[in-house]
């Protein structure tokens, strides 16, 4: 078992200001940190036996990076984690087998992805590994939660359900604040027939209509099941709320897209049914462009609750480490 007194912490702090992930990286302070470069795009492969594997709840803002997927450059959320990954366990990326349960495209935002990683030794205590991971990640990147993982859990296969939101700002004039974060449509949108549309989503059905090609050889399993489609206002924001057990390469953006052409009242909502029964993109395209990234947000991954249970004499789940003072001092230092 790997001690914690082992990770070099005073090394960790030294790049936690990163702003890039391959090469030579440049430093706030100047400095450059070299970062390892591996020469494959993901690791995704079975671990080998006899190995400790690890949950982590990761936060992002996805406005300056090119996804989640591993690419050296531009820089990707992947890119980051394993990097820090990579300077605490001292393991190469094979190793650590980094998977995350969604991969969240270029300028989306996540609240809960879900990813885990193995390491050939065991934690007693993940505070200082959390701390330490944090301490190495840029501040748009913030790990939420580390926890010991079953054997059999698996980030992205032991997936129940995702749930996305889309936020729209819906006034004339957009919020400055919310610019990276919300989509500005001036159109005042009619969120009741949105409400209309949303519901023909709802149930199993094969979204043909609704996938731009993906960039992967994966196979593309079309028929995917939305179990709820919310549409909430919340002041000058609607609030799109879809959970579904899976989704194809740019689905709910998709989605999105003909929801506003409904909202805007240039679409019926009963426009929806003829879309998906059509199985074409082409027939989408017609009618409606794919809505922009920065809207959408990755809220949560759902698992069954056995799959979650850590293994027995696991150490206890990391949220993070709360600072006390000591004795008298400005909070500000």
């Amino acid at each position: 078992m790997l001690g914690l007194a082992s990770l070099r912490f005073a090394a960790l702090r030294s790049c936690a200001s990163a702003t890039g992930c391959g090469g030579n990286t440049s430093l706030a302070d100047g400095g450059r940190v070299s970062f390892l470069v591996p020469e494959v795009d993901e690791v995704d492969t079975a671990p080998p036996e006899n190995v400790h594997k690890w949950r982590m709840v990761v936060a992002y803002d996805g406005t300056k990076f090119k996804g989640w997927q591993y690419q050296p450059s531009p820089p990707t959320i992947q890119c980051f984690l394993e990097n820090a990954l990579i300077r605490i366990t001292k393991l190469d990326r094979k190793k650590l087998c980094l998977v995350g349960a969604g991969r969240t495209d270029t300028g989306v935002h996540a609240w809960g992805q879900v990813a885990h990683f193995t390491t050939p030794f065991a934690y007693d205590c993940l505070d200082s590994v959390h701390s330490a991971i944090n301490g190495l990640l840029p501040p748009e990147i913030r790990v939420r939660e580390i926890s010991a993982a079953r054997p059999e859990f698996h980030a992205r296969t032991s997936t129940k359900s995702k749930i996305y939101h889309y936020k729209i700002y819906n006034e004339a004039i957009m919020d400055p604040f919310h610019n990276c974060y919300a989509y500005h449509s001036a159109y005042k949108l009619n969120p009741h027939a949105m409400r209309q549309a949303a519901k023909h989503f709802v149930g199993t059905h094969d979204f043909t209509s609704f996938a731009n090609a993906a960039h992967n050889d994966r196979e593309r399993r079309p028929i995917k099941k939305i179990t709820r489609f919310d549409v909430t206002e919340m002041g000058p924001f609607l609030q799109l709320e879809v959970e579904g057990t899976g989704f194809l390469y740019r689905q709910v953006r998709n989605m999105v897209a003909l929801l506003l052409q409904v909202g805007k009242e240039a679409l019926p909502p009963d426009i929806v049914p003829v879309i998906i029964a059509a199985r074409d993109r082409r027939e989408l395209a017609r009618v409606a462009l794919s809505a922009p990234p920065h809207g959408l947000y990755l809220m949560s991954v759902n698992y069954d609750e056995e799959i979650l249970k850590p293994p027995e004499g696991s150490p206890p789940i990391s949220f993070g480490r709360t600072h006390q003072l000591s004795k008298c001092k400005l909070t500000f230092y």
